[in-house]
């Protein structure tokens, strides 16, 4: 038990430390909070906890996204608060019909959260409506609640008001070019250690490099993929990042994450084989350093083991990285820049087939079930300061059960922190010793500074949106200081019967292995790939080829993201089973970086026009119709856990392997082809 607390209090303490950009954020996330806490206190606006708690759920990359994000927010409001209205008008504010519109609300939350590609609107709409569905609940004459519900329409709105106008004085403005040093940070990082790693350097020198890795891996890949985001909603320029730079960012995450892992587990070596290998490693990071243009070819070590160490993972996710079709200047000359970043304008706000899909109809019933209950509970005992068990529900209802796990664990650490430390102890110490506006200034500057810098971290971020989110609804119940300490109570305790509620529905009524999960995700990523590859057969314009390529290349970039993240909630999971459970997430990682790698040398080559030959060419159209058979036969194998299929025709004729035109394009693929082969046959024999 001690053991696991400390390693516990250690990854806390590490997900803490200092990374690049987490202060600025922090700061201007402060600063925001400090403005609208003076706006709303001298309009006396109601709902002040949840406008500041906006703050914090308002993207940052940059001033243009902030100011998107801050619309597509209000616009979820303007609807919440329309649906509110309608349901009671149109029932004549039955109370069954209130019921049933938080079931129904939150099932079709619920749908979109999972089929859209802005699913926080989708649980922001969910969560605001039930936060107003429950005003009708009161004996609050309607006049009055018609008032407060568009109040919290102004109190948010100034909110975002003050967090947009921050990020316009002081967001970054060069979002390509700091990406580009994101990704030369880390290079350099790897290049440093495992050089020392291979001249046999002592444990005192290489551990300042090593933890330098660590840190950078802990800061995992949101930073970057923010910056991403940055250059596809505002369509900037990309300078030189490299083609499919959002896999790639993924890419060099896992990466980092492996690599660290090997640090703090190799002190030093004298083996002379880790120190070949470690040597080839820096070289290679050392060519895939962004200030190195073009890169330099070079082979990596690929060896596909039953049991990999964290040697041969970290040479996995090299390879991965390496397999990546090369672009130099003179290729971006020729290559459409949106090989680098599909602009959002092209995105589809639906993910197809999503809506359909019975794993989103599943989940949609699940989060309406628990919203429900919880809903009903409150109001049956007549507590509704219980009534943030809905708001768990619709914060924390996610698709795999350790991800719910995880989600729990942190909501009510969060809650106990920012509600019972921070806002219970302000309530108790602090308020009654306060008269002035400044003391309650610098109260929410630090607390919102101590929770800005945790949501920064990488694996514990969302305890620190929770600490706001507790602290500010325990301290903000009106505009004079709370003088009461039921409210931290009853808010702790409508979480806690959450917990209970959640635990039984998800967990035990239909429970989703986070392992299944990714196997499924991995699985439909593969079916996109075979789509892909089917996608001239039956379109035979270019430009809607080149239109469905890119609604599948997006997708298939933020699955593997996706299932990289759901590989870090693999530890909630419970049972014996948990360890081997990691291990087969470890697998479905480096097979879904394998498939990556191998549709960007697909899509790479047949995106241009001037390459339509590769479209056409009769012997690629057949290789490319075996590779799509194939490739689903792997994604029925990756589901039901079954060995792949025996198949002794080749993939192509040999003769096209040294063709002048099209040789570099089909090794490529036979390559990527046999060891995608065989990362799913390992995978295929795991739980």
């Amino acid at each position: 038990m001690e053991t696991t607390v400390t390693s516990w209090a250690r990854r806390i303490w590490q997900d803490l430390q200092p990374t690049p950009g987490r202060l600025s954020g922090t700061l201007r996330i402060v600063l925001a909070s400090v403005l609208t806490l003076l706006f709303l206190m001298a309009l006396r606006m109601p709902f002040a906890s949840i406008g500041l708690y906006f703050i914090f759920l308002i993207g940052r990359d940059s001033p243009s996204v902030s100011l998107r994000s801050a619309i597509y927010s209000l616009i979820a409001l303007a609807v919440s608060i329309g649906t509110s209205f309608a349901v009671v008008i149109l029932t004549d504010n039955d109370p069954m019909a209130r019921v049933l519109s938080v079931a129904i609300v939150t099932f079709i939350a619920g749908v979109f959260i999972l089929a859209s590609t802005v699913s926080v609107l989708a649980s922001t709409w969910g969560f605001i409506f039930c936060t107003l569905i429950a005003l009708w609940e009161t004996q609050t004459p309607a006049d009055t609640i018609v008032k407060t519900s568009l109040y919290l329409l102004g109190t948010i709105g100034l909110a975002v008001g003050c967090s947009v106008a921050v990020e316009y004085i002081f967001g970054t403005r060069h979002p390509a070019e700091e990406l580009q040093e994101q990704r030369r940070i880390r290079y350099e990082a790897l290049e440093t250690m495992f050089s020392l790693y291979a001249r046999g350097a002592t444990a005192e020198e290489i551990s300042p490099a090593a933890i330098r890795v660590a840190r950078l891996a802990a800061a995992g890949q949101t930073k970057m993929q923010d910056l991403y985001n940055t250059i596809v909603d505002r369509n900037l320029d990309t300078g030189n990042l490299p083609i499919g730079t959002r896999v790639r960012l993924t890419m060099l995450a896992q990466l980092m994450d492996v690599a660290a892992a090997f640090g703090s587990q190799t002190p030093t070596t004298t083996d002379p084989e880790i120190q070949r290998r470690s040597a080839h490693i820096a070289e290679l990071c050392r060519d895939l350093n962004p200030n190195i243009i073009p890169p330099i070819e070079r082979e990596s070590e690929l060896t596909m083991k039953e049991n990999p160490t964290l040697l041969d993972r970290v040479d996995s996710a090299l390879h991965a990285i390496v397999s990546m079709p090369v672009d130099t200047a003179t290729h971006r000359e020729i290559k459409d820049k949106e090989l680098v970043a599909l602009p959002s304008k092209k995105v589809p706000l639906l993910i197809p087939g999503a809506i359909k899909s019975p794993d989103t109809i599943v989940f949609a019933l699940k989060l309406s079930l628990c919203a429900t209950i919880c809903y009903i509970i409150y109001n049956a005992v007549d507590w509704p300061g219980i009534s943030t068990s809905v708001t768990t529900v619709l914060i924390t209802g996610l698709s795999s059960s350790g991800a719910i796990k995880q989600k729990l664990i942190f909501r009510l650490l969060g809650s106990a922190i920012g509600g019972l430390i921070f806002g219970l102890g302000a309530t108790v110490f602090l308020f009654p010793y306060m008269d002035s506006i400044t003391s309650l200034v610098v109260l929410i500057g630090a607390v919102a500074f101590i929770a800005a810098w945790w949501a920064a971290g990488r694996q514990f971020n969302y305890v620190g949106l929770q600490i706001a989110f507790a602290f500010y609804i325990v301290a903000f119940e009106g505009f004079s200081a709370p003088t009461e300490l039921a409210p931290a109570r009853d808010r702790l305790i409508g979480i806690l019967l959450a917990l209970v509620v959640m635990a039984f529905v998800f967990d035990l009524l239909w429970p989703v292995r986070t392992v299944t999960a990714m196997r499924k995700a991995l699985a439909s990523m593969l079916r996109r790939e075979s789509s892909f590859l089917r996608l001239f057969e039956t379109e035979t314009e270019h430009s809607e080829f080149v239109f469905q390529a890119d609604i599948l290349r997006d997708q298939i970039g933020k699955s593997v993201a996706g299932i990289r993240s759901m590989g870090e909630v693999v530890e909630y999971e419970f049972g014996v089973d948990r360890k081997e459970h990691e291990r087969t997430s470890h697998m479905i990682i480096g097979t879904a970086l394998t498939s990556t790698a191998l549709f960007w040398n697909q899509f790479a080559f047949l995106y241009g026009e001037q390459d339509i030959d590769f479209l056409t060419q009769p012997a690629l159209a057949e290789m490319r119709r075996k590779l799509a058979d194939r490739i689903d036969a792997m994604a029925a194998s990756v589901v039901e856990k079954t060995p792949l299929p025996a198949t002794s025709t080749p993939i192509v004729d040999d003769s096209l392997l040294n063709d002048s035109r099209y040789g570099e394009y089909v090794r490529n693929s036979v390559a990527r082809y046999e060891e995608l082969q065989v990362a799913v046959s390992n995978l295929s024999l795991q739980v």
